[in-house]
């Protein structure tokens, strides 16, 4: 495959036509900040977690800094860094001598914070409220509220294990793994909960990339509505007429689009380099959406799984489209269409300048929200008796994607189909984040999971064990 040779040059919030001869061949974009060094990068993803830590999750700013970016040094904070708040733009600025540029991150409402590009002073798009504190469910009962519809637990729960076990996932200070939320939803009860010292119950989490999973939520419920089909070529017009017309939406929810787009991972020589195609939309600000579309094919659709940004990216860009198309406001939709429908009300989604929502990382949800979110996939997409999922959806996202050799990966889910965690059943599947972000939903024992906060470690073992302590805890039962 040839990389694009003609460019495009991204100027304020628009994009100059293609130079001669691109109707031959495919454009490269060209952003203010491809000459950018990696502390400039640094620079901008910190505003922008700084900033969410501020105004989305309320935090204080000292100490979201030293308990959320510099005591992880994939995140690359400096003792040179300075920042200042503007609190009238709701805006962050870090710089640092050691850059030319300092970088920009904004507070939008309801959209939470978007990385400005360089040289721009003001997002690209008119927020929107999205009604997330209407209507108050503190009254309300479980699910859908917040009142707990029973206070004794099934016979099969040892009460003395199963406190042990939220023991375990809370002790941070033996093993690291730094949790601040922990909830266990076992036919369809909160059985247990626990949260780390100042962290609020609602408080929403940077949930990483558990945003795909809601990605391929909304895919699925514009499939409930007729607006898509699973296996239809990609509605893509860019790539009409060429050989990435073969993509399909399937192709896309399994990771398997064979896009050339790289995932060179956080803290590595590679990693702050325009490059990292999958990395850049969190240390940069770019149009998420144009830069995924930009990509030419690297292999054949369908025969390479290979985790990339590329592909989450391109259904949201597919939703927005089908959603705007329609005159829908889609700053709401995954509101109106989902969130509203299961009790959601602490999810923040945030968006580029342009308003394009990073689901790919870039979202925010309580622990109870989670659960929420894995309860509706636990009853097959069904929630008080209403479909919101397809039939058959939530069987097509927890089965391994055809190019996944491990079976360790659905549809925009990870999976245990192929016996990756030894204590865990082989029917589980959860959305996954970075720094051990989990939903675990296990069908065959009625339970969802919920792990939060950021862990410098995470992995098997973290996972393995606190999964299998929680199952320990409760006697198997037929629960089909």
């Amino acid at each position: 495959m040839t990389r694009r040779v003609c460019t495009q040059v991204l100027v304020g919030a628009g994009l100059l036509v293609c130079a001669m001869g691109c109707e031959e061949s495919l454009p490269v974009l060209v952003w203010p900040s491809d000459d950018a060094t990696p502390t400039e990068f640094n620079l901008a993803m910190n505003a922008k977690i700084l900033c969410s830590g501020i105004w989305v999750q309320g935090r204080d700013p000292e100490v979201h800094i030293a308990s959320d970016l510099r005591r992880f040094d994939h995140f690359g904070w400096s003792d040179d860094f300075d920042y200042e708040i503007n609190e009238e733009r709701k805006q962050v600025t870090l710089s640092s001598p050691s850059s030319e540029h300092a970088r920009i991150a904004q507070h939008n409402g309801d959209q939470g914070c978007s990385v400005l590009p360089r040289g721009m002073s003001d997002i690209q798009f008119t927020p929107s409220d999205v009604g997330r504190d209407w209507p108050d469910s503190s009254q309300m009962a479980w699910p859908m509220g917040e009142v707990p519809t029973g206070s004794d637990l099934p016979a099969e729960v040892d009460v003395s294990e199963l406190k042990q076990a939220l023991d375990w996932a809370m002790a941070n200070h033996e093993h690291g793994q730094n949790t601040r939320a922990f909830l266990v939803l076992y036919r369809g009860q909160i059985i247990g909960e626990r949260y780390a010292p100042d962290i609020p119950r609602d408080m929403p989490h940077l949930s990483w990339s558990q945003g795909k999973s809601i990605t391929s939520a909304l895919v699925g419920v514009l499939i409930e509505q007729g607006a898509l089909a699973l296996h239809q070529p990609a509605p893509v017009p860019e790539w009409e007429g060429d050989e990435r017309g073969k993509i399909t939406i399937a192709n896309l929810l399994r990771m398997s689009s064979g896009l050339d787009f790289n995932n060179y991972g956080l803290g590595n020589e590679n990693s702050l380099s325009i490059d990292n195609h999958h990395f850049r939309i969190y240390f940069d600000g770019i149009d998420v959406f144009e830069h995924a579309v930009s990509f030419p094919l690297a292999t054949e659709p369908g025969t390479r799984w290979s985790y990339l940004n590329s592909d989450p990216l391109m259904l949201g860009r597919i939703i927005r489209q089908a959603v705007e198309g329609r005159g829908e406001d889609y700053h709401a939709f995954p509101w109106v269409a989902l969130f509203d429908r299961i009790g959601i009300k602490n999810a923040v989604l945030e968006t580029d300048a342009w308003g394009n929502f990073i689901l790919t990382g870039y979202d925010y949800m309580s622990a109870r929200d989670w659960a929420r979110f894995g309860l509706l996939h636990l009853q097959d997409g069904i929630w008080e008796g209403e479909r919101i999922l397809p039939e058959g959806w939530v069987d097509f996202v927890r089965t391994p994607a055809p190019a996944s050799e491990s079976s360790n990966y659905g549809g925009q889910f990870w999976l245990n189909a192929g016996g990756a965690y030894d204590r865990i059943p082989t029917d589980a599947f959860w959305p996954s984040g970075f720094m051990g972000q989990n939903t675990v939903i296990i069908p065959s024992r009625d339970l969802v999971i919920v792990r939060l906060g950021p862990s410098p470690g995470g992995g098997a073992t973290y996972m393995n064990e606190y999964v299998g302590r929680v199952l320990d805890a409760i006697e198997q039962v037929d629960t089909m």
